[in-house]
């Protein structure tokens, strides 16, 4: 197939890149390079069936020839990078998912949105079912992200109602893994970053809120298997690992597997960050025979170790002053 992947240059969007070539398809990425990086990416740079174009999704998009598949993943996903500009964060979402959708309509394409959890907010229920409808804080800081996204699942589910397009929403969890850019402010990175530079670990709160972790390779495949789904699957799907941990427990972890002897530093909770957050993966697992298989104690040595290889070969101070 021809497929095209929207913020391919960034951490999730070049592991699915990498997995499609490997599949054998031809693959077409578009990244404005505000989170994504052309380094994700620059292995297929010589491959004759990849193409990169730099693009931002919120422009009118022109793409030549066929496509069978379209992926969209352009958006910050981290609260550090998205609340620099919330009003392109929110046209990112909108702007760019109705674009998509309009190429899709044009090319007779199937269109898988990366949603993710920061829709239901700061949940009252754990874990969240799809059904969930959410708290949001339609004027508070991550609104730009919580609400744009909520948005573009609603173009995705009226395209597919009423355009006949076939549309599929994946809901994502918190993903990790390697390539996650060290100072993009999510906690795995931050804290690997942090326990390998002997920096204090930043918790904020008490540490007692609650993250569900899912490695990158097993989040891949779950994109693909819900692109892949029968016609049809127009509802929401949870993509996430239903085991949950603490922030404080995430930090003892790095701290050991690092061994490193960096102290914990405890700062004030930004608002809305949500307390608790774990997935209900009933549907994925009934629909796509989809779970996670790689645990976190494994996925942390393989995150770990990327950033260590960074560290050492002098990667990772450059990138972090870039």
């Amino acid at each position: 197939m021809r497929i095209l992947v929207t913020g391919g240059a960034g951490f999730l969007g070049s592991h699915l890149i990498g997995r499609l070539l490997a599949e054998g398809h031809e693959v077409v990425c578009h990244d404005n390079l505000l989170t994504g990086r052309i380094a994700n990416v620059a292995k297929h740079l010589a491959n004759p069936v990849f193409t990169f174009v730099k693009h931002d999704v919120i422009a009118t998009i022109r793409v030549e020839g066929p496509l069978d598949e379209i992926y969209n993943l352009a958006c910050p996903a981290s609260p550090l990078k998205y609340e620099l500009d919330p009003i392109h964060t929110f046209e990112t979402s909108v702007l760019g998912a109705e674009n998509m959708l309009e190429l899709a309509r044009l090319k007779d394409a199937r269109i898988l949105q990366a949603s993710t959890s920061e829709v239901y907010g700061d949940p009252e229920t754990s874990p969240q079912v799809e059904d969930y409808r959410g708290l949001v804080n339609t004027f508070g800081p991550r609104a730009c992200y919580d609400e744009g996204k909520r948005a573009a699942e609603m173009l995705f589910y009226e395209y597919g109602i009423h355009r006949g397009i076939e549309t599929r929403i994946a809901r994502i969890f918190n993903t990790y893994g390697p390539r996650m850019a060290p100072d993009d402010g999510r906690v795995v990175s931050t804290f690997i970053v942090q326990a390998l530079t002997g920096q204090p670990l930043t918790i904020f709160g008490a540490g007692d809120q609650t993250r569900s972790f899912c490695y990158v390779d097993d989040l891949v495949d779950g994109l693909i298997r819900l692109m892949r789904a029968p016609e049809g699957t127009k509802a929401p799907v949870n993509l996430g690992n239903p085991g949950e941990f603490t922030i404080k427990e995430l930090a003892q972890l790095v701290l050991e597997k690092t061994g490193s002897s960096s102290e914990l530093s405890y700062r004030e909770l930004p608002q809305d960050d949500p307390h608790q957050r774990r997935p209900d993966i009933s549907r994925a697992r009934n629909l796509l025979g989809w779970q996670p298989t790689v645990p976190l104690l494994e996925g942390l040595d393989r995150t770990i170790d990327y950033f260590r290889e960074e560290l050492d070969t002098g990667s990772l101070p450059m990138w972090m002053d870039a």
